[in-house]
C-alpha cells in the first residue's frame, strides 16, 4: 500500500521554489551532459565500425545497418548513464559553476 507521507521526517521538508528550480536546473544539466556523451560515444562507434573492412560473408545491407545503429545507440545511452569513460561528468562539474548556487 503506498501512502504519500515520506518515511523519512527529516526528507520531507518542505523547499522554496528557488531550491526547486535550482533542483531541475540541475538534473537537467546532469541528462544533457549523459545525452552529450552518449551521442559522442556513438560516433566513436560508427567510426570505429568504418574501419572494420567488408567481407563477403554477412553482406551490410541498409537494414542491417540500421539495426546496428539502434543497437549502437542503446549501448553508448547505457555507457553514458552508468558514467563509464567520465566524459558527462567532467562537463556536469564544469558547467555546474554557472548555475546559481542551491539555497
Amino acid at each position: 500500500m503506498k501512502t504519500g507521507l515520506d518515511a523519512n521526517p527529516l526528507l520531507a521538508v518542505p523547499q522554496s521554489p528557488e531550491t526547486q528550480h535550482a533542483l531541475k536546473d540541475r538534473q537537467a544539466l546532469k541528462k544533457s551532459c549523459q545525452d552529450f556523451e552518449a551521442i559522442f560515444i556513438q560516433s566513436l562507434f560508427k567510426a570505429m565500425r568504418k574501419t572494420v573492412p567488408d567481407n563477403g560473408l554477412f553482406p551490410r545491407d541498409s537494414s542491417s545497418r540500421m539495426y546496428q545503429d539502434m543497437i549502437d545507440q542503446e549501448i553508448a545511452t547505457n555507457i553514458a548513464r552508468k558514467q563509464s569513460i567520465g566524459l558527462a561528468d567532467q562537463m556536469y562539474r564544469q558547467m555546474e559553476k554557472k548555475l546559481p548556487p542551491e539555497k
